[in-house]
């Protein structure tokens, strides 16, 4: 009897090799090895909760959960504004007093102004209604004269030179005056505006009447007056002062709107994904600053060489957010008239907290932005009420300079800020002569630009004080590149 055979004997089944015993248990191994990573995982993103981190479909940054990411986080606590009020109607006559002042003591007739900044900050600028007049050919021109009472104080008188068919515009605007009317001389289209102004009488008894021309004034219209009758000066250190040193309503405008500001990058930087474009960014903020009453200014945000330029180049804004890039972010707003202007340098936060970076720039850059941190930190100590404007810019650029960076500090280091976000006195190494008084307000704003490679700017606002000691406008200073 024969006897019977195996299927796998007959050659009807393959046999099972030691090769395809071996692919079984390779093949089981690596589910085991997926399922350990895919648990490790698991427990790394609940320790971490990055839900913070706005991603969409397949990785990709989610916009509307990063902006509404930055939103919510600044207004979840605006305590910047709480002392933030409107500029009262007495403080705008006080301005003019003071400057009428300056005047008598430059032995000049009057400052002439036309709208822009300065007319704004001798005429109304926290009004929420007030109506913006745009320079244009017709001139409308304010005057501030000195006048003296019989016991020898001087005061302002203000008045108007006005388009005859705008004169009743130029009452509505609702400029604080002490008068019930306002006093405007008025000017037909078809006659010559400086010469109705020299007979008018503002100037009727002056028999060689000089004008201060405003900084902002048009050529033609200054060179107008003074082939009609007047003598024209320009600003002197004592009329310049007036702007430069703050009152207390200001200071608190300034210090909410560029704390605010501030706030905005911090509440917006947590929120920031790899991926996202310079473009966005800026939008982002934007809108932030947006959502808690603040008005737009400028905005430039700069990812890693493009943030070698101190405001940018020709960059498309398409420049793609990773972990490893420096962020500048240079930006200003304005808020019930005043203007903020910070800068801040940073990266976004790393995925986990055992990610190692492969960027070769790593410790430069952790350098460069503690650098350009103690040299802020120099120039803020050396804030002091005589000190000369030359001195700030010196303090900080010896820590750069001795650093061996000093090629890369390429602007000078601040300047004041009120209504303006640049306005004077500048602080520059050849500015010796002008020295700093309590009550005026700068930027303080090193930096550090490696072309090519990457830019590090830090800027806050100081107050110089009667003390000595610089007072922080700008909420509190940058602690670290994840902390700025």
């Amino acid at each position: 009897m024969e006897k019977s055979m195996s299927l796998e004997a007959q050659g009807l089944v393959p046999r099972r090799s030691s090769i395809s015993r071996r692919s079984h248990i390779a093949l089981f191994a690596l589910t085991a090895f997926l399922a350990v990573v895919f648990f490790y995982q698991s427990l790394v993103l609940d320790h971490l909760d990055i839900s913070h981190r706005p991603l969409g479909a397949k990785g990709h940054p989610d916009f509307d959960k990063v902006q509404q990411c930055s939103i919510d986080n600044l207004k979840s606590d605006t305590w910047f504004l709480d002392n933030a009020v409107p500029i009262k109607p007495e403080e705008f006559l006080e301005r003019r007093d003071r400057l009428a002042k300056a005047l008598d003591k430059n032995g000049v007739d009057a400052f002439i102004l036309e709208p822009g900044y300065t007319f704004q900050y001798y005429g109304n600028i926290s009004q929420v209604d007030w109506e913006p007049w745009e320079p244009e050919e017709r001139p409308f021109l304010m005057l501030v004269m000195p006048q003296t009472s019989d016991e020898g104080e001087v005061t302002a008188q203000t008045a108007f030179l006005s388009p005859a068919f705008e004169a009743g515009r130029v009452r509505m605007l609702g400029i604080p005056s002490r008068e019930e009317e306002l006093d405007i001389v008025a000017w037909e289209e078809h006659w010559n505006p400086y010469t109705t102004l020299r007979e008018s009488h503002l100037f009727k008894d002056i028999e060689e009447p000089v004008l201060m021309a405003d900084e902002e004034i048009r050529d033609y219209i200054v060179r107008g007056l003074g082939k009609f009758g007047f003598t024209t000066v320009g600003l002197t250190p004592e009329a310049e002062l007036v702007r430069q040193t703050k009152s207390r309503a200001e200071v608190e405008l300034l210090r909410a709107v560029n704390t605010g500001t501030v706030q905005a990058v911090r509440a917006m930087r947590p929120c920031l994904v790899p991926g996202l474009t310079e473009d966005e960014v800026t939008t982002i903020l934007d809108n932030s600053m947006l959502s808690i009453g603040f008005s737009l200014f400028f905005n430039i945000v700069l990812f890693e060489e493009h943030g070698a330029l101190p405001h940018g180049g020709f960059v498309t804004g398409g420049a793609q957010l990773t972990y490893d890039t420096m962020v500048v972010i240079d930006v200003g707003a304005h808020y019930l008239g005043y203007s903020s202007d910070i800068c801040r340098s940073f990266l976004i936060d790393p995925p986990c907290d055992h990610f190692k970076t492969k960027d070769p720039l790593a410790q430069e850059k952790d350098d460069v932005w503690h650098i350009v941190l103690d040299a802020q930190a120099a120039a803020a100590a050396a804030f002091k009420p005589n000190a000369s404007a030359a001195s700030i810019d010196i303090a900080a650029r010896s820590v750069i300079e001795d650093a061996g960076y000093g090629y890369g500090f390429t602007h000078r280091l601040g300047h004041g800020i009120g209504i303006k976000a640049h306005e004077s006195p500048y602080l520059n190494k050849w500015n010796k002569d002008v020295l700093l008084q309590a009550g005026m307000t700068f930027t303080d704003e090193p930096g550090i630009y490696l072309e090519g490679r990457f830019g590090v700017r830090h800027e806050d606002i100081y107050l110089v004080t009667e003390g000595g000691e610089a007072e922080l406008l700008s909420g509190p200073l940058a602690r670290g590149l994840r902390e700025p």
